[in-house]
């Protein structure tokens, strides 16, 4: 993989998020799945570490929304970011990346309607 690809940067803000939803909803998810135990109550801990997360999460994000729609005059020839089709098909990636990213960090509110 390109260093120039932003392919890096998405998987580690999709990381990011759910790092920062880890606490809220994988007890959750692991109840849906028939997981129990009282070692799930556990995956609280993690609400500490939570806003790092999400500083992480968004720092990248703002990165990847630079480098997408910044000019393609200021691209290097034969990179990824000067091509328009790969261009459009990363924006659509980040788009639909960033809206799953942002339902798993604001997990703590909606989770509490399943309660």
């Amino acid at each position: 993989m390109k260093r120039s690809s932003p392919n890096w940067l998405l998987g580690g803000g999709i990381f990011a998020a759910i790092g920062a939803s880890v606490c809220c909803i994988g007890p959750l998810l692991l109840l849906v799945l028939g997981v129990t135990g009282s070692w799930i109550s556990t995956l609280t801990a993690f609400d500490a570490v939570r806003p790092y997360f999400i500083g992480v999460f968004a720092i990248l994000y703002l990165y990847i929304g630079w480098q997408l729609y910044r000019p393609i005059s200021q691209c290097k020839e034969g990179s990824v970011c000067a091509i328009p089709e790969t261009r459009r098909y990363y924006r659509l990636i980040f788009w639909g990346l960033l809206v799953i990213s942002i339902i798993l960090i604001l997990s703590p509110y909606w989770v509490l309607w399943f309660f």
